[in-house]
């Protein structure tokens, strides 16, 4: 894989990422009580998707990495590490929501009443995320791959994630924007996060039309 097309699939692959979680998070508002189970799943498998694509974007982002600046391709690999792990402990944490819900024979808001994935979406996400942007802002700031913005960019929401990871001590109020469960700790980071890499994906995906293959640099495989 050459450099023109490691940026197109990041591109493509941060699109789709951030496309999935977009139409995600809105659902979860859709509903004042305790939502219907074909609410609660539906958002939950969109999600799913969103971090497959998650784990697609880190992975072809340190291939990217490594073609253009072998020298740092090991911010990709603490990247690739880092995505893996937000994405493993959050599908965790879809599943066991799923099951919650698919079991419960009434409608059930998963977000209050499956305890075990309040550090999974906050506190443990947040920090976890935290580190994949702080990567992938470093990478891109040292190797200047893409413009400057996207660099500081992951570095503030990186600072911005790290903001709520104390709030595991703010109780377990979904409404509350500072708690375990917030809409702050969990939506609004989420919403904000998903925007960004939409962002990220359209600028990667349009620097491959600039970029200027180094002949001899680059080889297939």
């Amino acid at each position: 894989m050459n450099e023109t097309t490691a940026r197109r699939l990041t591109g493509l692959a941060g699109i789709a990422t951030a496309t999935a979680f977009i139409v995600e998070v809105p659902l979860y508002f859709v509903h004042s009580g305790p939502p219907p189970d074909s609410n609660v799943l539906a958002r939950l498998l969109i999600g799913i998707f969103a971090l497959v694509f998650l784990i697609v974007w880190v992975t072809v982002f340190r291939e990217l990495l490594g073609q253009a600046a072998p020298d740092h391709e090991w911010a990709g690999t603490l990247a690739l590490a880092a995505g893996l792990v937000y994405a493993t402990i959050t599908l965790v944490s879809s599943g066991l929501e799923a099951g919650a819900v698919i079991v419960a024979d009434h409608p059930v808001d998963p977000t209050i009443t499956v305890s075990g994935t309040y550090l999974l979406y906050g506190t443990i996400g947040r920090l976890v995320l935290a580190l994949l942007l702080t990567a992938v802002g470093y990478g891109i700031t040292r190797t200047k791959l893409l413009p400057p913005w996207t660099g500081r960019s992951a570095f503030v929401l990186a600072g911005a994630n790290l903001l709520f990871v104390p709030s595991l001590f703010f109780g377990n109020t979904p409404a509350h924007f500072y708690a375990a469960n917030g809409w702050g700790t969990t939506a609004l980071m989420g919403a904000v996060f998903s925007y960004w890499m939409l962002a990220l994906g359209i600028c990667t995906y349009r620097s491959a039309t600039r970029h200027a293959p180094r002949g001899g640099a680059h080889h297939e495989g």
